[in-house]
């Protein structure tokens, strides 16, 4: 699963960055301003019991131009995290339930947002991502709000919205449930995702396990 450019980019901002050497460079232009995040994980004690491995792990760099009042250049690093775990159905094994960490710079420079994914609901959220899921399914269409909750993630309590959708398996239409969440914590806009099977309870279980195991940074 790899995360469209627009979405890393569309991350988060409600942090202040120091007016360093680096920083009035960029406000100058005479400079990149340079972003890093901190990657966030489940603990590796929440993936083995939920039965989920490592499907790819990545920090990305990206270069574009922002708009702060003027046209100037960001240098971002974005880390994503992401494990999949294989589920039966119909007598098969298949790469059926997903679970993804990203981390985006949450930064702000004299007021102006470099980052707005800060300001987008859940389902604005879901609308960027869900394209990215990757699986032995199809797409995941026909999309409707469940329901909502809190669960204690990182020190603090956490909104997490759940949808419903369906995808095709094996030529078959079956429910799929999405569970999601974003906050922002230390300096960094923390995404949570989990996807999987709606008729598995017990991998609905397995989704908060591992939002509530959540490390950042790792």
């Amino acid at each position: 699963m790899t995360l469209s450019r627009r979405t890393l980019l569309a991350a988060g901002a409600t942090g202040t960055l120091a007016l360093t050497a680096g920083c009035l460079d960029f406000v100058r232009g005479n400079g990149p301003l340079e972003l890093q995040s901190e990657r966030a994980a489940p603990t590796d004690a929440a993936l083995e019991d939920a039965g989920y491995e490592t499907h790819e792990i990545e920090e990305e760099s990206i270069d574009e131009t922002v708009e702060v009042g003027v046209e100037r250049d960001v240098h971002a690093s974005i880390w994503t995290s992401i494990y999949s775990k294989e589920v039966e159905y119909r007598g098969y094994e298949h790469e059926g339930s997903f679970f993804a960490a990203v981390s985006v710079p949450d930064v702000s420079v004299l007021g102006y947002s470099v980052n707005p994914i800060a300001d987008m609901s859940n389902e604005d959220l879901l609308e960027e991502f869900i394209g990215q899921l990757d699986g032995d399914h199809g797409s995941i269409e026909n999309i409707t709000h469940q329901e909502s909750f809190s669960l204690e993630i990182l020190g603090d309590g956490r909104d997490v919205d759940v949808f419903e959708g369906e995808t095709d398996l094996e030529g078959e239409s079956i429910d799929v449930e999405i569970a999601l969440t974003s906050f922002a914590h230390e300096d960094d806009i923390i995404v949570l995702l989990g996807s999987y099977p709606a008729a598995l309870a017990e991998e609905s279980a397995n989704a908060e396990v591992l939002m509530e195991s959540v490390e950042h940074p790792v």
